[in-house]
């Protein structure tokens, strides 16, 4: 249920109706703006009705929330929400790009891939440091080594950094070197991961999993959210389809449908998403093009070489082209590319 207080309803009349609402059991999750406080109450609607909290002169409204997803739906927060991380925001008028290889795999390969990708006008920095793989024999991550090489890297280059955790009990490891988490597409219906990364008071970026649907994508960012985290993004990264010629099949309408349906910004991965690197830069041109947010791209500075995913990955050189001309496309859209300030 979604209750609407009053312009201007005070500290304590919020107070009221919030301890109102805990003593019958519901939990509670405030969205306050400039002119009014929307509060979401989740719990057995029965018990609503008989509160009668409408009876309250502070009170303007009490709406029902059909959706099964509550605080991630657009019924909860009617404004587009603004994710902010270090000095950027993601979800507003400016379109972010977050680039770098699929795993770290050295010290001098994430340095080199940074200077490079910032130079191109990207703003976080992603490397995997601990890589869930389908083979038991392929390059698992550099782990806390990888972490720190990260953080050296945004140090040098002012890029914020964004990295896969996998495991619960690394939630922390991660948060202290990371500015985003992300949770990959394996790991999307993880709930006791999920359920971690909602303490962890970092942003997350949530990977649709590889046969999900939009219902369940969207319950997995209600659990990060019903743990107390607010700060989600969701990223479409293709889903299993009968094609065999790419990788996944990049489901771009998901970017408006998401929009349309829910509060929290959109990413899409134009890598995973076709596993191909001819045609990540049309792809990622394109899901500008239906709204994303941002993306999250490959690059390598010598993917022939790459551990992983060299397949889709971009050269620098490519990544430049690409940007260069993400950025004429996002003048058409009337939006602006993000920038790394000066180091």
């Amino acid at each position: 249920m979604i209750i609407v207080m009053k312009m201007g309803a005070t500290v304590d009349q919020i107070e009221e109706v919030s301890t109102r609402l805990t003593d019958e059991g519901f939990k509670i999750h405030l969205s306050q703006g400039v002119e009014k406080t929307i509060m979401g109450a989740i719990g057995d609607r029965s018990r609503m009705e008989a509160l009668d909290l409408e009876a309250l002169p502070w009170v303007e409204k009490v709406v029902p929330i059909l959706a099964p997803y509550k605080l991630v739906s657009r019924e909860f927060h009617a404004a587009d929400s603004i994710i902010r991380v270090g000095g950027q925001e993601i979800g507003g008028n400016k379109i972010h790009v977050m680039a770098g290889p699929c795993a770290v795999e050295s010290r001098a390969q994430i340095l080199e891939t940074a200077h490079a990708v910032r130079e191109a006008g990207a703003t976080f920095l992603r490397g995997g440091a601990f890589k869930p793989r389908t083979s038991p024999y392929s390059f698992q991550g550099l782990e806390e080594e990888g972490l720190r090489y990260l953080a050296e890297a945004r140090d040098e280059t002012g890029l914020l950094v964004i990295t896969e955790v996998i495991d619960a009990q690394d939630v922390s490891l991660v948060a202290h070197y990371a500015d985003v988490l992300q949770i990959g597409a394996r790991n999307m219906q993880n709930f006791v991961l999920l359920k971690e990364v909602a303490k962890c008071g970092k942003p997350v970026l949530l990977k649709r999993g590889p046969s999900a649907t939009l219902e369940e994508w969207m319950m997995a960012a209600e659990y990060i959210m019903d743990g107390g985290n607010y700060q989600v993004m969701f990223c479409e990264r293709g889903i299993r389809t009968f094609e065999s010629y790419t990788r996944n099949t990049l489901d771009l309408s998901m970017v408006p449908a998401l929009h349309a349906l829910s509060h929290l910004p959109v990413i899409v991965d134009p890598s995973h998403g076709t596993g191909k690197w001819q045609l990540v830069h049309p792809m990622a041109k394109a899901a500008l093009a239906a709204g994303a947010d941002g993306l999250i791209v490959e690059v390598h500075p010598h993917p022939e070489k790459a551990v992983s995913d060299g397949k889709q990955s971009l050269t620098p050189e490519k990544f430049e082209i690409m940007m260069a001309d993400l950025a004429r496309l996002s003048t058409a859209l009337d939006r602006q590319m993000g920038e790394v300030s000066s180091c």
